[in-house]
């Protein structure tokens, strides 16, 4: 861990007060009026790397903890393959709330709920951001491209104030959908102990390719065709 002990207590307790007085009770978009519970986030608040998805699913509204669905247990499986726990990272969403269906979150919903991400990246201080899927990865980069073109880039950039390394990666849904993605996913992750390890070096470089482009990632279903799906009850997004 970085810093001195008290520094990291001082951290901890940064992040559980905003939390505690600004995320778990916000009411600054009409989805606060459908979820069971707010899904602040989840791991160390001292960790070197930070996961952000796209918005919490079925089973993360009633849990409040991102990724303990179907891609949850992908997510950990990856990280296990880079020695890594959960409690060795931090994970957090775009969104705090359920969009309703787990539909795609609307712009709106998502400049109501950024200021939440970005002070919770300016207080971890992450050397490495891995953004998972297309809402996380146009947001934090502030840049049009899609993941199917950027993912496996690393983007050296500024976040709350904070200097890091953006790694844009597919979602772990995408791999449960396309089962092809999964060697594109491993290929991506075995590359973040190399990347976190050398994140001060490569700051202020320009963004590097480094896997050959991979297939395009599938369009997303409609929200009706996406209610109706059994992969929906098992909170993949």
């Amino acid at each position: 861990m970085d810093g001195a002990p008290d520094a990291s207590s001082a951290r901890v307790a940064e992040l559980e007060a905003y939390h505690r007085d600004h995320v778990l009770g916000c009411v600054r978009c009409p989805l606060s009026e459908g979820r069971t519970q707010v899904v602040a986030g989840s791991g160390s608040p001292e960790a070197r790397i930070m996961f952000v998805g796209e918005a919490p699913g079925y089973h993360e509204d009633r849990t409040g903890v991102p990724f303990v669905g179907q891609a949850g247990k992908l997510l950990d499986g990856l990280l296990e393959g880079i020695g890594l726990r959960r409690d060795d990272v931090f994970v957090a969403n775009v969104l705090k709330c359920r969009p309703p269906g787990n539909r795609d979150p609307q712009p709106a919903e998502i400049r109501a709920c950024e200021e939440h991400l970005f002070r919770q990246v300016g207080i971890i201080r992450p050397a490495l951001i891995c953004t998972l899927g297309n809402f996380a990865t146009k947001l934090l980069s502030g840049r049009p491209d899609g993941i199917s073109k950027v993912h496996g880039c690393e983007l050296p950039l500024e976040i709350g104030g904070q200097p890091t390394l953006l790694y844009p990666l597919f979602h772990p849904a995408a791999a449960l959908y396309t089962r092809a993605m999964l060697a594109t996913l491993e290929e991506d992750f075995a590359r973040i102990p190399a990347l976190v390890a050398r994140a001060g070096e490569v700051a202020g470089a320009a963004p590097t390719p480094v896997v050959p482009e991979p297939a395009a990632m599938p369009a997303a279903p409609p929200p009706a065709a996406r209610d109706a799906d059994p992969a929906e009850q098992l909170g993949l997004f």
